[in-house]
């Protein structure tokens, strides 16, 4: 999370200010997440797009702890405020670091790709969109090169 010689191609962070970051590269697209754990942190479902590790420089840090949410991830949050900020793995080699599309300051320029872990929506929403709706053990997400 510290390559600082690449530019800057976006800029975000928490409610509050206590964590601020950017991104020194490619982003993916954005992936809606419906799974359980999501649904929890979020309120919701999550919107998260991702970068490589390397390509996340964390400006402000104060404000970031993190919680291990799995046996295989941990999310990142902003003790101060609340707000949910990443989401990596830890089980393995990691290819990326997932960013809460929410924290992002506009504009983006994202697009939201898919849908996944559609079977634990909640019951309160439909999702019909009509971008591509995979299963959680369906998806295969890439960062784009």
């Amino acid at each position: 999370m510290e390559n600082n010689d690449k530019a800057i191609r976006a800029t975000g962070g928490c409610l509050c200010g206590a964590v601020r970051y950017e991104v020194r590269g490619s982003l993916r697209p954005v992936i809606a997440c419906h799974c359980t754990q999501c649904r929890r942190t979020s309120g919701h479902f999550v919107a998260a797009t991702a970068t490589a590790p390397d390509n996340l420089v964390l400006v402000e840090k104060k404000g970031l702890s993190w919680y291990q949410s799995s046996s295989f991830a941990r999310r990142g949050f902003c003790r101060t405020c609340g707000s949910s900020l990443f989401w990596e793995r830890t089980e393995g080699a990691s290819d990326c670091i997932s960013i809460m599309t929410g924290t992002l300051d506009s504009p983006t320029g994202l697009e939201t790709e898919m849908h996944i872990y559609v079977e634990d929506a909640g019951d309160y929403y439909k999702i019909n969109d009509g971008l591509p709706q995979k299963t959680g053990h369906e998806h295969r997400v890439a960062m784009p090169k």
